[in-house]
């Protein structure tokens, strides 16, 4: 056989489908353009995607950017064959994060790996990536999907996102006008959001439980339906508290919890003094606290514990912040205060934890 006859093998025959691939841009392309907004028309093709800022109403901008994944909660999806919500937890982890900092979500990019591309299921995970970058005002610009077998097993795929936003240049929140007497809003969470999954997936098997069955904390559910609701999108809500003025910094919680993420907007001089008592815990948690027999401290420190994101307010604004909140679909409540750090303090107090949450 001479070398221009060739040996047969193809792309195909090693594991990858190009057809498929290009059959899944053909199908998201209409949920693509429908996330268009001022800036970009969202169309998908090219090889990359232009942004107009000036067209956006930007004046003098500073950008922002971010990237996260969903985690091991792709697990339990892909066990139990429900994809619809694994496209909000996306991009909800990545531009809740952006509007922390007083951004607004531009455009987002995508990046979807498998070791076989199943169109309808790509599709159906990418639906709900656009469906949530619509909420927001976000343009799904692209992504990439990737087919790599030998890589993932079968019916495996992971996900990731990427996000631009931006602010008008000195508008940025930097956590530094946070001050002594603030007051700390906690907006409530839907859930486990994205985080604290693969101690999840452990409670899950030491109690040997079926994620077709009901949930033992929401028996009208699934424990998969239940585990898998969606990570909130906060921007909208955020962003109309920005207007209401007199909103020192956000925390979104995720990895890291209560305990992690709120010093990461505050001075090094102040800590946030939450009283556990200001809000419920919800059921999800006291689930795995008692199940699984968790620390308190483990659990502020894994889970948002019913708080996805908190405000740090202006005492004479919290009125007014708090209206902006709730008219945009959120529960809010007073949940601290901005005290003195004490020695040996990382930069949150919880105090009640023990006469509320298991332990």
């Amino acid at each position: 056989m001479s070398a221009k006859q060739g040996t047969g093998e193809s792309y195909a025959k090693a594991g990858v489908d190009i057809d498929a691939g290009e059959a899944l841009v053909d199908a998201i392309k209409p949920l693509a353009k429908a996330t268009a907004r001022a800036g970009c028309d969202a169309g998908l093709g090219g090889f990359a995607a232009l942004f107009d800022l000036k067209a956006a109403g930007f004046r003098d901008p500073i950008l922002l950017s971010t990237t996260d994944g969903v985690g091991t909660k792709l697990k339990i999806a892909i066990t139990a064959n429900r994809h619809a919500t694994i496209g909000q937890d996306l991009v909800a982890m990545c531009v809740n994060d952006l509007v922390v900092q007083g951004a607004e979500p531009l455009f987002f990019l995508d990046y979807f790996a498998t070791g076989k591309l199943e169109v309808e299921k790509a599709r159906i995970i990418i639906a709900g990536i656009a469906a949530a970058c619509k909420e927001v005002g976000c343009a799904l610009v692209g992504g990439e999907t990737a087919e790599m077998p030998g890589m993932y097993s079968s019916g495996d795929y992971d996900l990731a996102g990427f996000a631009v936003g931006a602010v008008e240049r000195g508008q940025a929140l930097d956590g530094k006008s946070v001050a002594e007497g603030d007051v700390v809003l906690g907006m409530e969470s839907s859930g486990l959001h994205s985080n604290g999954f693969s101690l999840v997936r452990r409670v899950v098997e030491l109690a040997k439980l079926d994620y077709a069955a009901p949930a033992p904390f929401a028996p009208e559910k699934s424990l998969a339906e239940a585990l898998l609701t969606p990570t909130r999108l906060y921007v909208n809500a955020c962003r109309a508290a920005l207007k209401s003025g007199g909103v020192h910094a956000f925390a979104h919680i995720t990895g890291g919890g209560l305990l992690d993420n709120i010093p990461r907007v505050l001075p090094d001089t102040l800590s946030a003094e939450l009283d556990a008592k200001a809000w419920p815990l919800p059921p999800v948690f006291r689930w795995l606290a008692e199940t699984a027999k968790i620390a308190r401290p483990e659990m502020a420190r894994t889970f948002n514990c019913g708080i996805g994101m908190i405000a740090v307010v202006a005492a004479d604004k919290v009125s007014s912040v708090t209206t902006a909140l709730t008219g945009a679909g959120e529960r809010v409540h007073v949940i601290g205060r901005i005290v003195k750090r004490p020695a040996g303090n990382d930069g949150t107090i919880v105090l009640n934890m023990e006469s509320v949450w298991p332990g």
